[in-house]
């Protein structure tokens, strides 16, 4: 069962791994003996994304005198891995732990012994399913995104007969669900629509992605949008469109708002892409953490850390921001 969600609203303004087992290094920060001890458990320690995150928690940790574990999957679906960071974490005695978990279920059973032992757990981007197996969840509201992409592709292709392509990211993820499932609504299709013409799973890794393009452009030619999980996996689509001398032709949706993903949009070979806040989702997990060492407080609920469409092609009817102001408020 899914709880209900508080939304806030948001001001706009080094692990080591090795194959599966995840290594745990404890960063600089406080150093003193009574300092509060953060553990942060991300996805992987590659992707863009999640180094920014990790680089907030850091920044937050320094700020407030707490020193933080910071430890990562050996790769997008690697929940093993994340299992042992956790077991990890509470044998290190943190306070609390920060997750992007994997996969929504595939590490409630460790969250929960967590829990148990008077450990604080936050989920930061991706949501647990039950979200209530988690104290609190600072993230992106990703049906909202993918709302957002969907609705701006549909728009953007104007009245041509759609072509659609779905370059996912990793099955049983909140994140990909929510973003997948909010697409076809903002676009207005289902899963089941014959519009869909290809849909692939990429684990939001750019070469996975090129190489599932590029397959499925062998079998759909006439593809005329495109949604994408991420970055990432937008700028491999867009390679294998490029080499199929397709550039211009497909309408390319996606989420993320890394600087790097903004310049794309301002180049062209985005459409638009939905801008997030994952220092913000860092900040707040960090300060979370510390306030509940200090007094107790626990965090609770969803807390939505926003998103915002940008694009230099606004569409009627469609909430969008410019290059400009997406160059001013991305990372990385």
């Amino acid at each position: 069962m899914v709880m209900q969600r508080a939304s806030r609203t948001r001001a706009v303004g080094a692990a080591l791994v090795a194959g599966s087992l995840v290594l745990g290094l404890t960063a600089c920060g406080g150093s003193g003996s009574d300092s509060v001890k953060v553990g942060l458990i991300t996805k992987t320690d590659s992707n863009p994304y999640f180094v920014k995150l990790r680089e907030a928690a850091q920044a937050q940790a320094d700020k407030d005198g707490a020193q933080l574990v910071a430890l990562a999957g050996a790769f997008d679906g690697d929940n093993e891995g994340q299992v042992s960071a956790i077991e990890n974490m509470v044998g290190q005695g943190v306070k609390g732990i920060l997750i992007t978990p994997n996969s929504s279920t595939g590490v409630l059973d460790a969250i929960k012994k967590a829990r148990d032992a008077g450990v604080v757990v936050i989920a930061l981007d991706t949501a647990t399913d039950p979200e209530d197996a988690v104290d609190a969840t600072f993230a992106t509201d990703n049906k909202a995104a993918g709302v957002s992409q969907g609705k701006w592709v549909r728009a953007a292709i104007g009245n041509a007969a759609p072509q659609v392509v779905m370059l996912d990211g990793t099955p049983g993820g909140t994140v990909d669900t929510f973003r997948h499932d909010g697409f076809l609504e903002g676009f207005g299709i289902t899963n089941d629509s014959p519009e869909i013409v290809g849909q692939e799973n990429t684990n939001g890794d750019q070469t996975k992605a090129q190489t599932a393009m590029e397959n499925i452009l062998q079998r759909a030619p006439r593809i005329n949008a495109l949604y994408t999980i991420n970055e990432p996996a937008a700028a491999g689509a867009y390679q294998a469109i490029q080499s199929a001398n397709r550039t211009g032709q497909i309408t390319i949706g996606s989420i993320d708002g890394s600087c790097t993903g903004i310049a794309d949009v301002k180049s062209g070979k985005i459409g638009a892409t939905v801008l997030q806040f994952p220092a913000e989702m860092a900040e707040l997990g960090v300060q979370a953490v510390v306030t509940f060492a200090k007094d107790g407080t626990k965090p609770s609920g969803f807390n939505d850390t926003g998103s915002q469409l940008v694009t230099d092609k606004p569409m009627p009817g469609v909430e969008s921001k410019d290059t400009a102001w997406g160059e001013q408020n991305c990372w990385g």
